[in-house]
């Protein structure tokens, strides 16, 4: 066992790079077979092997900013994505509106009737049913 921890000494690890090249390797290579491609099927193993190679650089600056440059891309999507389930979990308490001025998105509960609006952004008041 001792080998092996001297192996992994210095490598650069797993990060969020390497974690979607491996759900990419596991959606390309169930796609291939559900369809029976077996191109798209060996083209699977091309994510993985990126992955490993990540796992096992010691080339830390290079890694990193090769996973900073797939966070910048990504964290816009993970965050729209975030937002609509936080939407959906809230759905049965509260209602969203967007500001008629300035566009912001408000939250208010639900189930008070009539209510009149204040946009904390811009001060625009409005009233809507919720």
């Amino acid at each position: 066992m001792n080998w092996l921890r001297n192996f992994l000494y210095g490598r650069h690890g797993s990060d969020a790079l390497s974690f979607a090249l491996m759900i990419l390797f596991i959606i390309l290579s169930i796609l291939g077979q559900l369809l029976r491609w077996p191109v798209l099927y060996f083209l699977a193993y091309i994510p993985l092997i990126l992955c490993f190679y990540r796992m096992l650089s010691r080339n830390h600056e290079r890694r990193y900013r090769e996973n900073e440059a797939f966070l910048k891309f990504w964290r816009p999507i993970g965050h729209w994505f975030s937002v609509r389930k936080n939407r959906a979990m809230d759905s049965k308490t509260h209602r969203y509106y967007k500001c008629p001025q300035c566009k912001q998105t408000l939250r208010v509960p639900r189930g008070k009737g009539k209510i009149e609006i204040s946009c904390p952004k811009c001060g625009k008041t409005f009233v809507k049913k919720t």
